[in-house]
This record gives C-alpha cells, sequence and structure tokens, in this order.
C-alpha cells in the first residue's frame, strides 16, 4: 500500500512515518509534503496513492486548498491539534483523524479502520463532503485561552493578543496592554488553535494579530518587516517567499 504524508513540521511528519512502519510494513510512504503548493503539485502529476495523512493547518495556508485545486482519489486520515469532540461530526465511513500528538494506540485504530473501508464510488464526492465539513468547523478555533499565572488561572480573550513569541524555547504571548504570559506549549501548538483570518505566522519566532499591525517597512532583499502597535523583542521579519503570503491575509481580512 502506497501512503503519503502531507504535513509541515520535519519532527512530526519523521514521527508519523516511524509509527507507521512499526505497525504495518505493508505501508510504504512514497511522498512527505510540507505545504499547498507542494501537494497540488505531487497530487497533480502521481498517481493517486492508497492512503494521505494530512494535517489541516500548513504553514502556506489549510490543507482544504489543496481540494480546490487538484483531485485527491484515496482515503484520507486527517491530522489535527483541534479538540477530538469538535471533530466527531466528521467522523464518516471510515475516515478517521488522528488528534496530535499522534500516539500508537490512536494510528493503530485508524489503519485497522482501514482494512474494512470501501472507497470505491464516487470517491471525489466523499472527500468533498469530509472537506466541507472540516470547514463548518473552523469556528471551533479559540476564544480564549486559559493561561496560568501565579496561583490563579487568567483568562484570555484571543482578541487582546497582539503577537505571540519564542524566547528560549517557551511561547510568550503578548497582549495590548502590554502584559506578557509564558505558556507551556509551542509556537506550532497555538497557531492551530488560533483562527487564521486574526492571526498570521509571520516566520518560525512570531504570530502576529491582524488588530496589532501598524505598517510594514520594505527590508533587505525584498524582505517585509511588521511594525506593531506593541514593543516586540526583535524586527518581525516575513521572507520574502512569503511576502504574497502576507499581503492576501492582511488586505483579505482588513477591517
Amino acid at each position: 500500500m502506497k501512503a503519503v504524508i502531507v504535513e509541515d513540521e520535519y519532527v512530526a511528519a519523521r514521527s508519523l512515518e516511524r509509527l507507521i512502519g512499526q505497525l504495518d510494513d505493508t505501508i510504504s510512504i512514497v511522498a512527505v509534503l510540507q505545504s499547498v503548493e507542494e501537494s497540488v503539485e505531487w497530487f497533480s502529476a502521481n498517481p493517486s496513492p492508497d492512503l494521505v495523512f494530512m494535517d489541516i493547518h500548513l504553514a502556506d495556508g489549510d490543507s482544504f486548498a489543496i481540494f480546490d485545486k487538484t483531485e485527491v482519489h484515496c482515503p484520507i486520515i486527517f491530522t489535527t491539534a483541534y479538540d477530538e469532540y469538535a471533530l466527531k461530526a466528521f467522523e464518516v465511513n471510515s475516515i478517521d483523524y488522528l488528534l496530535k500528538p499522534i500516539n500508537r494506540k490512536s494510528l493503530s485504530k485508524a489503519l485497522d479502520k482501514l482494512k474494512v473501508f470501501s472507497f470505491k464510488d464516487n470517491n471525489t464526492h466523499l472527500v468533498e463532503q469530509i472537506v466541507s465539513s472540516i470547514r463548518e468547523t473552523k469556528s471551533a478555533h479559540r476564544k480564549h485561552f486559559l493561561i496560568p499565572y501565579k496561583d490563579k488561572l487568567i483568562p484570555l480573550p484571543v482578541e487582546e493578543i497582539a503577537f505571540i513569541y519564542t524566547a528560549y524555547k517557551m511561547a510568550k504571548i503578548v497582549c495590548f496592554n502590554k502584559q506578557t504570559y509564558t505558556v507551556d506549549a509551542s509556537l506550532d501548538e497555538l497557531y492551530r488553535q488560533l483562527n487564521p483570518s486574526m492571526f498570521f505566522r509571520a516566520n518560525r519566532q512570531y504570530i502576529v494579530s491582524h488588530r496589532a499591525i501598524t505598517d510594514l517597512t520594505v527590508w533587505f532583499g525584498g524582505r517585509l518587516s511588521i511594525n506593531l502597535s506593541v514593543d516586540t523583542p526583535e524586527k518581525i521579519i516575513v521572507s520574502r517567499a512569503r511576502n504574497a503570503d502576507f499581503k492576501e491575509w492582511y488586505m483579505g481580512n482588513a477591517d
């Protein structure tokens, strides 16, 4: 059985590939794809695999965009950091999901389901149905965080977040009132829980709020520097490769 992994986190992709190999040596990973663009190119140019493991959020956008630009004619097991109860609505026809961090038990269960899964008729319609269901759960993005602070848990509405960054392998949330909270989560985990219309992953160190952006500076090599209404520890640079994505996000979500 030939399988494809669509995952933009190298460590997560390799960990999943190792788990698959341990559980079923008949599955051969023929490609590991890291972005929407790379996935569209691969599926457009190669025969359909027998199975796809697909992360919902990729570095250059939601994986839903893949289905807008090409057809995928095989079972898909989605991987996501969404709460599992929100996902129950689209666990249909034995197409499964793996809640991150992926463990051996959940992966084994998903592969067992695949063995009895029938995917012969109207494949494209079924995939579109699943993707449509997932799109409807976008309102499930977090509206509040509970932040540990001294001996309390502080409710923090996401609208109060100006930016999030990493420092010494810790994530720090900075609010518009300049209050800073340290949280025990990676930037990847936090970004998956935020509404992508409100927040943008500028680079590997920073997530910025749309409301916090005051202006932009053209930086060296055609890159952009994002200037916020709240002071940042360093310049927030958007790479030249992501300039177009950033501009589309900013203009598309302007108030």
